[in-house]
């Protein structure tokens, strides 16, 4: 039975609600311009809006309940997470070479979103659980085959970047709660074979060129490395002020594709400059400075984890994703957090701020 907090407009972080409606209106401005080279349909911007609108309510509904429902169901939640990627692989769309959404008429769901959702609770639950004897040998092992469960569904779809993701989180986990040296050196080890393995077993032509375009893009500039090529041309032909939303050429004029997922970050720096960088930077970094001040607050071993992991999941996404953008990264396809287009993506973040929320709202 689901236990509703008493409401209290006090008890919301509404800085950290305020902001991120914010980061999200600088991602609708970009998509709506993106929109504007594709026709007059605004297929991409509608649909935002329309995620938006359920990840709002989400969000509502999370942080109105309390965070002991949470860890109650956190083990079904990931259960649920991992019965969808098992799904997804039977009855899912095929979008790119990747079978990863759930289509409904027009829209679609990406489960691999929903899993996000479910690893952070899971390994919270599992860190709360342990007593804080997180130099076990069988924590370590523990932890570490429940995120493998979800990490090799995902990978038979196949989607590496949500993949990576997904170790990303439990790896920060492992840094945060000070796991033995041994154990990382041993799983270094273990990562390099399997990655000399992936290349030669698992990977598709296309990812190799990806990582390949990456240590040189001027290998393949017309092919598999043009779309970085162009991101970086794009990033750096803002300067100041950017151009103006709808009159980049980079991505007005479809030199770069992906504009409103993948290379969205190309798109601000390109159309709104510096300035429109600089403004997104502070926002996702108060986010962040929002959802620490929320574990360094409680004394709760579930909440501190589960939001620390929130953290550590916006983090990776940003990190990668701007990454791939100004050419120091692979470009795996993850996206910018509450900004790129991607209805899963968003309503889903929104439902982790809704969560942090609940959590929040425990002292009051």
């Amino acid at each position: 039975m689901l236990n509703w907090q008493k409401f209290s407009s006090r008890s919301f972080d509404w800085p950290l609600i305020i902001a991120v409606c914010l980061l999200v209106a600088v991602g609708l401005a970009v998509i709506y311009s993106v929109d504007l080279s594709r026709g007059s349909e605004l297929i991409y911007f509608k649909k935002q809006i329309i995620a938006f609108l359920i990840g709002l309510v989400l969000m509502a509904a999370a942080s109105s309940v309390q965070f002991t429902f949470f860890k109650t169901y956190a083990k079904w939640i990931y259960l649920l997470s991992a019965v969808l990627l098992l799904l997804v692989l039977v009855f899912g769309a095929n979008i790119r070479g990747t079978r990863g959404w759930f289509d409904f008429g027009g829209f679609s769901f990406q489960p691999v979103e929903f899993a996000k959702v479910g690893i952070i609770l899971m390994l919270a639950y599992i860190s709360a659980g342990f007593g804080r004897r997180f130099h076990s040998l069988l924590f370590f092992i523990g932890s570490g085959v429940v995120t493998l469960i979800l990490i090799c569904l995902i990978m038979l779809q196949p989607d590496l970047g949500s993949a990576v993701l997904i170790g990303s989180v439990w790896l920060g986990f492992m840094l945060l709660l000070g796991t033995k040296k041994r154990y990382l050196l041993i799983l270094a080890g273990v990562l390099v074979a399997v990655s000399v393995a992936a290349w030669f077993l698992f990977l598709q032509d296309y990812q190799k060129d990806r990582i390949l375009s990456f240590v040189n893009p001027s290998r393949d500039p017309l092919y598999s490395g043009y779309n970085v090529i162009q991101s970086i041309i794009a990033v750096g032909s803002g300067h100041l002020t950017g151009r103006g939303l709808g009159f980049g050429s980079q991505s007005q004029l479809r030199f770069l594709p992906e504009t409103q997922t993948d290379f969205i970050f190309s798109v601000i720096g390109e159309e709104l400059g510096l300035a429109g960088v600089s403004l997104m930077l502070v926002l996702f970094a108060f986010i962040c400075w929002r959802l620490i001040r929320i574990v360094r607050q409680t004394n709760n071993d579930f909440i501190a984890m589960s939001v620390s992991g929130i953290v550590i999941l916006f983090f990776v996404q940003f990190i990668v994703n701007v990454g791939a953008n100004i050419g120091l990264l692979p470009v795996t396809g993850v996206t910018l957090p509450f900004v790129s287009y991607g209805g899963s993506s968003l309503i889903m973040n929104l439902l982790l701020i809704g969560i942090a929320e609940s959590m929040c709202r425990k002292k009051y």
